[in-house]
């Protein structure tokens, strides 16, 4: 899968499955080949998906079967963004004391959230944690980084995705 920056919004894009064109949310801070911890932007790269967190929710007791690992998101999931932690960009729990993201939002766009394999596999402190492939919001606001779809779209997709899965983010 690609994605491409949509032109003249850095900060929306087109993910490209197939047949299929998607739009897509992306980074405030638009694609960056150098992606440093807070810097709003999407990782200019190719990411593996790993694994994804859902919420239990009548619309994702719906879900479609995929090849894709997931686990019910728990209230007490979390996600740590400290640069300096020895827990960086790893899944710890929402009482952590260090900086991290909460996985169970007040909103829902994390209801079905993908952990690319940006910064997990071989890490790297400050180079960007929690880039996520999730739901966006309706007007497709820019995300801290991450690749968001619509609901809709993301339940079409979710039936083609593995942990072979790749997503590559190029700027044209």
């Amino acid at each position: 899968m690609d994605v491409h920056v949509r032109p003249g919004h850095r900060s929306q894009g087109y993910l490209i499955a197939g047949p299929l064109v998607l739009r897509c949310a992306l980074g405030k801070g638009g694609v960056s080949s150098r992606k440093r911890e807070g810097d709003g932007a999407t990782p200019l790269a190719q990411m593996r998906l790993l694994y994804g967190y859902k919420r239990r929710t009548p619309v994702i007791a719906d879900q479609p079967a995929t090849a894709l690992n997931f686990r019910a998101t728990q209230l007490h999931d979390g996600w740590c963004d400290a640069a300096n932690d020895r827990n960086y960009n790893r899944p710890v729990a929402a009482t952590y004391k260090r900086s991290h993201e909460k996985m169970w939002r007040k909103d829902d766009v994390y209801d079905i959230c993908v952990v690319m394999d940006w910064n997990v596999s071989e890490r790297k402190q400050g180079c960007g944690s929690a880039i996520f492939f999730h739901l966006s919001r309706e007007t497709y606001t820019p995300t801290e980084g991450c690749i968001a779809l619509s609901r809709r779209d993301m339940m079409r997709l979710l039936p083609h995705l593995s942990g072979e899965t790749v997503i590559r983010v190029r700027r044209g």
